[in-house]
């Protein structure tokens, strides 16, 4: 048994009423895949050095949310909510007729992955977190600037290329991504994200602006609240649910304590890792750590097919060193509760 392989992927164009959502197949296309989302303002290429580091033996789906890479764009006058992306999973489920689910979510991915469990627990089979479970708290002057600047993108748009965004030279836009990332993206890996997420300037020919819908930076976002948070997460209960903090990251922080108790209580199929120095992008900068703790719990959960093992019950994957337990950490934070 090996590992996926970057290039041996199928591109998708997924039929939704307002055009595509762009995606990649990796590895296995003849058994139901696991289904990544990437976080917010990113693009399936968040995955990139992740991807090569799981077994061959599943297939997985990458794919952009609607405004990002190379998916289609919401109609004008229609905004970008946390609702609509979480509806974009139902979707691929009936496009390729699942009744079941498998999910990898990066932060706003990691989010609807736990927003669409709650909905929906029974279609989900298992679930890999990274650095994120409840979303940071919405505080109400985002909410009206987020509104100011909805109506300042759609007069944008309204003008076309006489008002295009910020352009970048080439070399720029690592240092760009960097920043705007608040360093999660070091400069060096911005090349992951930045292939799906590119136009060349028709205003300046030796600059790129950034080709996303600029209406998906202020989009409608959900607070859930630590008693709603709990409520979601008795609904998922003992759900096979992996998660993985970044130990220089906010993201997952001790408003989930609770939801983080509940999912964890009398749960043998949940887990918790914790990466040194990891910032909120773990997946990309220690994308070896996580595949670490990801690939066991894979093939714990969805083991391969009977016809794929050996008589000798010796695999060809990986050598991963044995994951570290970080039950620990949780029962400490329970105790604050």
């Amino acid at each position: 048994m090996g590992t996926l392989s970057l290039s041996d992927y199928e591109t998708v164009k997924i039929p939704v009423p307002w055009g595509y959502i762009s995606g990649r197949w990796y590895g296995n296309r003849k058994e139901r895949p696991i289904l990544a989302i990437h976080g917010w303002l990113d693009n399936l290429g968040t995955f990139d050095r992740l991807i090569p580091l799981l077994p061959d033996y599943i297939g997985v789906l990458c794919i952009d949310l609607p405004g990002h890479g190379r998916s289609s764009h919401l109609p004008p006058g229609v905004y970008y909510s946390v609702y609509d992306y979480v509806f974009i999973i139902p979707l691929v489920m009936k496009e390729y007729g699942w009744s079941k689910v498998s999910l990898i979510g990066h932060s706003l991915g990691g989010v609807l992955c736990f927003i669409f469990a709650a909905l929906s627990p029974n279609t989900v089979d298992m679930i890999v977190s990274l650095d994120i479970l409840l979303p940071h708290r919405n505080e109400v002057k985002y909410m009206a600037l987020s509104i100011e600047k909805q109506l300042l993108e759609v007069e944008r748009q309204k003008l076309g290329n006489y008002t295009e965004p910020p352009s970048y030279t080439f070399s720029q836009l690592g240092k760009v991504l960097a920043k705007g990332s608040l360093n999660s993206v070091s400069p060096d890996l911005a090349h992951h994200l930045l292939y799906r997420q590119l136009k060349k300037s028709k205003l300046y020919p030796e600059r790129y602006y950034f080709a996303r819908d600029g209406r998906v930076k202020h989009y409608h976002y959900i607070d859930i609240d630590q008693g709603l948070g709990a409520e979601m997460a008795r609904r998922i209960r003992k759900k096979p649910y992996l998660i993985i903090k970044g130990s220089l990251s906010p993201s997952l922080s001790q408003r989930s304590d609770e939801a983080l108790s509940i999912l964890a209580e009398d749960n043998p199929h949940f887990e918790l890792y914790e990466v040194e120095n990891g910032t909120h992008h773990i997946h990309l900068h220690a994308a070896e750590e996580c595949a670490s703790y990801i690939v066991p719990f894979i093939q714990h959960h969805r083991p391969p097919a009977l016809t794929s093992w050996t008589l000798s019950g010796k695999e060809d994957g990986p050598s991963l060193k044995k994951p570290k337990g970080f039950f620990a950490w949780t029962k400490k934070k329970r105790s604050k509760l």
